[in-house]
């Protein structure tokens, strides 16, 4: 059962087919980091223009490695996200699913990164389980039970880690997007040479980094010629720091058997490294290019959801701030 995905909830216009929610048939990026670079992150009305301009050539790319005729449905992202941006793939994939009289379905943007970790994997993910999902926009650690069942078991009470790489990298001078450019600053620099702060928010599942961002921003105030290197690598060991530790006490408190990782940041290697080192339990992490934002994981999750009977009408809406 082939399901084309459509994902366009920030700056990617992304396009896949997959088969049976697990093998990749085609996953067609287009990036617009290079556009949005110049302004320091993503301007929420020219991410949506772009996706106009590349939508169609996008999916045409991606049917290209099979036949409209093979397709069983057609999935496209609903949230959370800019709603400019959403709002073009969900009317491409209505249109699509209209003239092909296709299933469509609604999937939502962190419930398709978790699904990320169902692609091409010798091992799958096996119930009940912890996901750390980690990105620009979100920070949660999730209890997933089965298909579609969903426990929010902490998240970020003021900054998601992503956001805080970008705005601690912007303070640095490494440029946009902060989280690669944060990572390669810290491959020459010692992560032992500054102690920032840890939020632990101990009895709870919650994150923080407010404070952190603060105190690399009050140094850097302090003294403008720190090391940026250095103080890169405190920063970001500072945060691997706590999301591992608060992903393996979680896993411990609720029984699970298996942690996944999910979202953009997860492809950070230091942070890939510790989970793998501190983790009491079987890991299964999505390859880098699965971890950002892409279709391939829409698909996937829509064909589980397909599986389940949850397909969607033509009044499917978009919705920016989706809870999952």
């Amino acid at each position: 059962m082939k399901i084309l995905g459509i994902e366009t909830s920030c700056d990617e216009t992304a396009a896949a087919v997959v088969e049976d929610g697990e093998r990749i048939l085609s996953n067609v990026i287009a990036s617009q980091v290079d556009i949005h670079a110049r302004y320091g992150g993503v301007v929420p009305e020219v991410a949506s223009r772009q996706h106009i301009l590349s939508i169609i050539p996008v999916i045409e790319e991606a049917i290209s490695k099979t036949e409209w005729g093979e397709l069983s449905a057609i999935a496209a992202t609903i949230g959370p996200g800019l709603s400019g941006s959403l709002i073009v793939g969900v009317n491409v994939a209505k249109a699509i699913a209209y003239s092909r009289s296709l299933p469509l379905i609604g999937v939502n943007h962190i419930e398709g990164h978790i699904y990320a970790n169902w692609l091409s994997r010798p091992q799958k993910p096996d119930f009940p389980l912890l996901s750390l999902v980690v990105s620009g926009g979100h920070t949660e650690l999730v209890l997933m039970k089965g298909h579609g069942d969903y426990l929010v078991l902490g998240k970020t009470r003021d900054d998601a880690v992503g956001e805080a790489f970008d705005k601690v990298a912007r303070i640095l001078g490494l440029g946009y997007p902060g989280g690669p450019a944060i990572e390669r600053a810290a491959i020459g620099g010692n992560p032992s040479s500054y102690h920032l702060p840890r939020a632990w928010l101990k009895g709870s599942c919650d994150f923080s980094f407010s404070g952190l961002k603060t105190a690399v921003l009050r140094l850097v105030e302090a003294r403008s010629d720190l090391p940026v290197y250095d103080l890169a690598s405190s920063f970001q060991e500072a945060v691997v720091d706590v999301l591992v530790t608060k992903t393996v006490d979680a896993a411990r408190r609720y029984h699970v058997g298996q942690i996944l990782l999910a979202g953009g940041v997860a492809a950070n290697l230091r942070l890939r490294e510790a989970m793998a080192q501190r983790s009491p339990l079987p890991l299964i992490i999505p390859e880098p290019l699965l971890c950002t934002d892409n279709a391939a994981m829409i698909a996937s999750c829509g064909y589980y959801r397909l599986m389940a009977g949850k397909v969607d009408g033509w009044d499917l809406d978009v919705y920016p701030n989706l809870k999952l």
